[in-house]
């Protein structure tokens, strides 16, 4: 129950990220907007997550991740209400912002508990949360489609009731109290906050991850450069405070966590580029029905959910080393299939390849979060969750990137067999990362 009840609350994020796609055509026609205006409902929904999943972890940490959690419920509680009553776009926005800080602060925060309360086959717990969050990624545009027939697009806001009411009764009763910290008000909150380095943080992130989601269109060079620049600021800044709110030197003394974070950004690039990728390409290129493209997705996404459990097992008893490099070797090998052999291959091929990219999937998302949840400092475990988290938006940005500029015109053959060039290169890139992960563990052993 203390396992469901997290899960519960984490999946939040991944439904509500992909539950919006098909409620876009009904709000922008209510509303009367442009389709780019629209879409700032997906957009400001990661850009948000990106900078809230480190910055709430961090406040996890510092206030207890049980407050941090049930915090997070409430946030999203009250989008639910409002989202369904708002009596214009903005308003609207703001309740998609709400929505997603508050699911934001549910991740780092479930996994903090985990980790102090769960000491037996963490990995496995993590392969439910892995469960829970995949099937809700795959299975959330089919939900809110029948939701949006039945009630609307205010549905996809209201559906979120249930899993809050669960997740926050039991959360309420069975997560330990937050240790009391002594000296602990909001002053020195404030104080270990590192306010300062919060906001050139959010800043950069927000500016380079905007500048990265305008190249499909018209690039706007000087978000970019200023993004840059604040980043660099923040690194100088993190580098002299007392107190900072990421320690950089961290990715120095914890080499095997950076290694984690660059190999869940390559895994999340390629991932995407298929589950956003993929379905446009069955619908315009090879004209299938949604519900065929449907299926054919749930190959890719059922695997993913079947491999994860028995992941976290392989894990509890050999170690995260052997999964990853695996699961890198199948990325290799599903994606030379896909380029080669795809567009021609028979339906039940089709199914096979798809089958081999999601048992990949499977093994890298539960293997680099037990690697993350390993290799990271018991202290600060909300802070680098929050931050893995960010490296799956960073992934799905740059995926949309790639899919814009070889899908924004027009979308056939040659430019799917250019995908998968491109991902034969991701998967290469996180095989090398493998080995250097393998070799890192080992010496910290």
């Amino acid at each position: 129950m203390f396992l469901t009840t997290v899960a519960s609350g984490t999946m939040l994020n991944p439904l509500n990220s992909s539950m919006i796609s098909l409620a876009l055509h009904s709000i922008q026609k209510e509303f009367q907007l442009s389709f780019t205006t629209v879409s700032w409902l997906i957009s400001s929904f990661y850009l948000a997550s990106a900078v809230a999943q480190p910055v709430t972890g961090k406040l996890g940490d510092l206030i207890g991740r049980k407050k941090m959690f049930l915090s997070g419920l409430i946030l999203v509680a009250i989008s639910a209400i409002g989202a369904p009553l708002a009596p214009a776009f903005m308003v609207l926005l703001v309740m998609r912002l709400f929505q997603s800080i508050g699911s934001s602060a549910i991740y780092p925060s479930g996994i903090g508990l985990i980790r102090s309360h769960i000491h037996d086959r963490q990995a496995s717990a993590l392969a439910v949360l892995s469960i829970f969050a995949s099937a809700m990624t795959a299975l959330g545009p089919t939900v809110g489609g029948f939701l949006i027939v039945w009630g609307g697009w205010p549905a996809i806001f209201t559906v979120n009731f249930p899993f809050i009411i669960f997740s926050f009764v039991f959360g309420l009763l069975l997560f330990p109290k937050d240790e009391k910290k002594a000296g602990l008000n909001v002053k020195s909150v404030l104080k270990q906050l590192d306010l300062p380095g919060i906001i050139l943080f959010a800043c950069g992130i927000v500016l380079l991850l905007s500048f990265l989601l305008s190249l499909s269109t018209v690039p706007r060079y000087a978000e970019g450069v200023s993004g840059l620049i604040l980043l660099i600021v923040f690194i100088m800044w993190e580098h002299r405070t007392e107190k900072p709110f990421i320690d950089m030197r961290l990715f120095i003394s914890h080499r095997v966590l950076s290694s984690v974070y660059i190999q869940f950004i390559m895994l999340n690039i390629f991932n995407y580029c298929l589950f956003f990728g993929l379905p446009s390409y069955f619908q315009d290129e090879m004209h299938l029905s949604v519900q065929t493209s449907g299926l054919l997705m749930l190959f890719m996404s059922g695997m993913s959910i079947i491999v994860s459990p028995l992941t976290g097992r392989w894990i509890d008893r050999s170690g995260e080393a052997q999964p990853v490099l695996i699961g890198a070797c199948l990325m290799i090998a599903g994606a030379v299939l896909m380029t080669l052999f795809f567009v021609e291959a028979p339906m039940i091929w089709k199914g096979l390849i798809l089958s081999l990219l999601g048992i990949s999937y499977g093994l890298g998302n539960v293997a680099l979060q037990a690697a993350m949840l390993t290799a990271s400092p018991k202290d600060i475990i909300g802070t680098s969750s929050g931050l893995f988290q960010t490296c799956r938006y960073l992934g799905s940005i740059l995926s949309s990137v790639i899919l814009g500029m070889l899908f924004g015109k027009e979308i056939t053959a040659h430019h799917f067999q250019e995908l998968g060039m491109i991902m034969i290169i991701v998967a290469i890139g996180s095989l090398i990362f493998s080995f250097r992960f393998v070799k890192l563990a080992k010496d910290l052993v």
